[in-house]
């Protein structure tokens, strides 16, 4: 089951600054979400609240029944540290979703506290956004079941810690002059010819 959270003043949208966030309804994006992940097999459950409460209660009930949480959470993403611990609690992945570009709008809306602890964040592309974070979570999910069916995990949570992809290391071209950074298991020699005081940029 994938949850789809939305927060304060998103039960607006398709009257609410249609310029910013188009002209779809929240129920526009309830049902193409649960039409992504019908695809799949992967069950739907939404909510919306105007409430920070509400949202941490409702993520917190489904907490072990949720196979990955699709989270807009309107403006508390800048200012819910409470939120940002209970997704940082969950042991499903968040996708975190914006319809506007936060980073396009007013400054303080650009620190994002559910970022950091989610495994990725969609801004600008309205409703597809919800749509692509819904394939990528079912993609995950399917991936997972492969996993598991494949290595005997344990449980669907340690096959789909297996099937989360790893970063990718970009190849450096031969005689760039760029240095590859060490993997994180490789000691970093100490520079010794560092000296002197600098300056921030």
């Amino acid at each position: 089951m994938i949850l789809l959270v939305n927060g304060p003043n998103l039960n607006l949208l398709g009257e609410r600054e249609t310029g910013v966030f188009g002209t779809e309804t929240l129920a526009d994006v309830e049902r193409r979400v649960s039409e992504a992940c019908r695809a799949y097999g992967v069950e739907v459950r939404a909510f919306q609240s105007n409430g920070e409460g509400a949202l941490i209660d409702f993520i917190q009930e489904h907490r072990h029944a949720a196979q990955g949480l699709i989270l807009n959470p309107g403006a508390l993403a800048h200012t819910s540290r409470a939120l940002a611990d209970c997704v940082a609690a969950l042991s499903c992945p968040t996708v975190v979703v914006h319809l506007s570009n936060i980073d396009a709008r007013a400054r303080e809306r650009g620190k994002s506290l559910l970022a950091p602890v989610a495994l990725g964040q969609i801004t600008g592309l309205g409703l597809l956004g919800y749509y692509y974070a819904a394939l990528h979570l079912c993609t995950l999910l399917s991936r997972a079941a492969e996993e598991g069916e494949r290595a005997g995990a344990a449980s669907w949570q340690e096959a789909l810690a297996r099937a989360r992809p790893s970063p990718v290391r970009m190849p450096t071209p031969a005689g760039s002059g760029v240095a590859i950074p060490p993997e994180p298991d490789e000691e970093v020699p100490e520079d010794l010819t560092a000296r002197g005081e600098y300056e921030p940029l």
